[in-house]
């Protein structure tokens, strides 16, 4: 899947996430939105693989500096299924 179709549906994941719109764009950290908490963190996880149908394996996520490179990870986990 090309990485602009995921960053399109991580937006509408980040769209129900979010009480404020967050623009999702491949430089996106969570240092830059105010209201990404560890708790929100964990929840945009567990909706991020709803959505993509895949399993992040431990300490996977965290290794992503920016909404970029997690697109790239759930590439990468999308074409392990």
């Amino acid at each position: 899947m090309p990485r602009a179709d995921i960053l399109d549906r991580l937006q509408k994941v980040f769209d129900e996430i979010f009480l404020e719109k967050v623009v999702v764009t491949p430089e996106l950290a969570a240092a830059d939105v105010d209201e990404w908490d560890s708790l929100l963190h964990v929840s945009l996880v567990l909706a991020i693989e709803q959505e993509f149908h895949i399993r992040f394996r431990v300490g996977e996520v965290e290794k992503a500096k920016n909404v970029g490179e997690l697109a790239d990870i759930i590439a990468a986990r999308m074409e392990k299924k």
